[in-house]
């Protein structure tokens, strides 16, 4: 990685980390005592660890080959390394509190081991951590791709990548501290929060960069949904992360919005991460990684295109179908119904083209377990944005808010498509990555796959049994017209539900291990061979060299 910067790039890595090594002790300094504090010893020993990684090699040859010829390659290698460890922890976190939730003493006697703390370390480590990195790491492979260019810029990548697994680390350490905004999706302290804004400012300019250096006069669709999910989360993340801090010593800020504004506005961002970040962006991956695997040209190009549009216009106005029966005033959350049932049509234009575009491809769905993972998060996705369009309803909300039926769709849509597809993308991108004929085992990619299925299919029917039942017992009256149950009575009712729901995302978590020790030995054996052939593996071994840019 370093070998290939030049010794300019390399003296404008330094200053970049010294900077960043300078507000780690300056974050200690102050924050003594503090969660400032420790993310300041975080942030330094970071800064520290990477200026001797770089300053090590500052005096190394410089490059002899032509950069602009092959594609850079390498921080998406490590952005896939990384999207499989921040899945496994937060994996591994998620259903540790499953089985909390079944057995409560399963805990340390500490307060960073509690439900509250964890949870949001569980939420934030798949989101961000696994889905984050695997959206950087995909979205540069396949803009270079599709582009015929090389990324724009030879540290922005780094810094891209890094910065953001920075901003990760100090959100998830943050919650165990006990530090948030008390907000769906978006808890990280202020200083994390104006972080991730340069990171993803960057970001944008970089892909933006690339695409106005590309090679082919279109721009291919997967492009125009990466492009959307950079632009629009940059936007949410900015407005519903305004805040005042307590102070600048320490990490406790308070929101500039209070009251029914604040919920507005919490789910105007929470739903339209859902729609920009989980949803538009792995889109992305669906329209290149698909079609690529099952050798097939997208069913319809134009659909996609109107399916984008769609999706975009729609989207920005359903979040109020999570503030049903509340201070809100009742036209927005009609409006939000509206929006959510309008939504179906661009979402199952986006699933139909995708298993459309199987046709003829069928055998490959059979026998190839990367393709049917793809295919499996395409038929998720039509069947959880039906789902949501569903319980946007006002009488169906009644039933299903507050309860575990909510919590049984968003991991349809989290497992069942997002990281389905992701995992699909994976196998798919590693081989020709790491210029491999295939994965080191598809047996375990067999059994992966499997193992996420089967996971899934418990977790989301146990919760939806959990949650209707939850429901009906919460407005269950008898002959006197008082509630029939307590809620301690739909708390006992759920266990065996809960137990269930643990077993399932264990299995689903298992499957994730097996995909990393899987990712792992390939690299091991592309290693291994690249050793003996002595040749560099920066670009696929099927792939042309990368014209010039003009």
């Amino acid at each position: 990685m370093v070998a290939k910067l030049t010794f300019v790039e390399r003296q404008i890595a330094l200053l970049i980390l010294g900077i960043i090594t300078i507000l780690g002790l300056v974050m200690a300094s102050l924050g003594a005592g503090d969660a400032l504090g420790v993310h300041g010893f975080i942030v330094l020993f970071a800064g520290l660890g990477l200026i001797f990684a770089v300053g090590g090699s500052l005096y190394a040859p410089e490059p002899i080959e032509d950069r602009s010829r092959e594609y850079y390659d390498d921080p998406i290698k490590i952005g896939i390394v990384l999207a499989m460890i921040w899945a496994m922890i937060g994996m591994g976190v998620g259903d540790w509190v499953a089985w909390m939730l079944a057995f409560p003493d399963l805990r340390f006697d500490a307060a960073w081991s509690s439900f509250g703390r964890l949870r949001p370390v569980h939420t934030t480590g798949i989101i961000f951590g696994f889905g984050g990195n695997a959206l950087i790491a995909t979205s540069m492979h396949v803009m270079q791709r599709t582009s015929r260019a090389r990324l724009a810029g030879q540290i922005s990548p780094w810094f891209v990548l890094l910065g953001y697994n920075l901003f990760v680390i100090l959100a998830t350490t943050g919650y165990v501290m006990g530090v948030t905004q008390s907000k769906e999706y978006a808890e990280a302290e202020w200083y994390a929060d104006i972080w991730l804004v340069v990171v993803w400012v960057v970001y944008f300019v970089l892909y933006i960069r690339t695409l106005a250096r590309r090679n082919e006069p279109h721009i291919y669709v997967a492009n125009w949904y990466y492009l959307a999910f950079i632009l629009v989360v940059a936007m949410l993340h900015i407005v519903n992360n305004l805040a005042v801090p307590a102070s600048f010593t320490a990490a406790k800020s308070y929101s500039l919005f209070s009251g029914v504004q604040d919920a507005m506005t919490q789910w105007w961002y929470g739903h339209n991460a859902v729609a920009f970040f989980l949803t538009a962006g792995f889109l992305g991956m669906l329209y290149y990684y698909l079609p690529k695997r099952a050798q097939r040209p997208i069913y319809s190009y134009r659909l996609s295109i109107l399916s984008f549009w769609g999706i975009v216009f729609f989207y920005i106005w359903v979040g109020s179908h999570h503030l049903h029966y509340t201070a809100l005033p009742h036209w927005v959350q009609t409006l939000g119904v509206t929006f959510s049932v309008m939504l179906l049509v661009p979402s199952w234009a986006s699933a139909g083209n995708a298993l459309m575009t199987l046709n003829g491809a069928w055998h490959k769905v059979r026998d190839d377990a990367t393709l049917r993972f793809m295919f499996v998060a395409a038929v998720f996705y039509g069947l959880s944005t039906f789902e949501g369009s569903f319980m946007a309803i006002r009488p169906v909300n009644s039933l299903s808010h507050y309860t575990d039926w909510t919590v049984g769709h968003v991991h349809a849509g989290s497992m069942g498509w997002v990281a389905l597809i992701t995992f699909g993308a994976i196998y798919a991108a590693v081989p020709l990555i790491w210029r491999r004929d295939d994965m080191y085992s598809w047996r375990l990619v067999e059994w992966h796959f499997w193992l996420a299925l089967a996971g899934t299919v418990i977790y989301i029917f146990a919760m939806w049994n959990s949650g209707i039942v939850q429901g009906l017992m919460w407005r269950t009256y008898n002959d006197v017209g008082t509630l029939q149950y307590s809620f301690m009575d739909t708390v006992v009712a759920m266990h065996p539900y809960y137990i269930a729901r643990a077993i399932g995302g264990l299995l689903f978590l298992i499957g994730a291990v097996i995909g990393f020790y899987n990712i792992l030995m390939t690299i091991r054996a592309a290693r291994s061979e690249d050793r003996l052939l002595d040749h560099p593996t920066d670009s696929e071994a099927c792939e042309p060299a990368v014209p010039v840019a003009e």
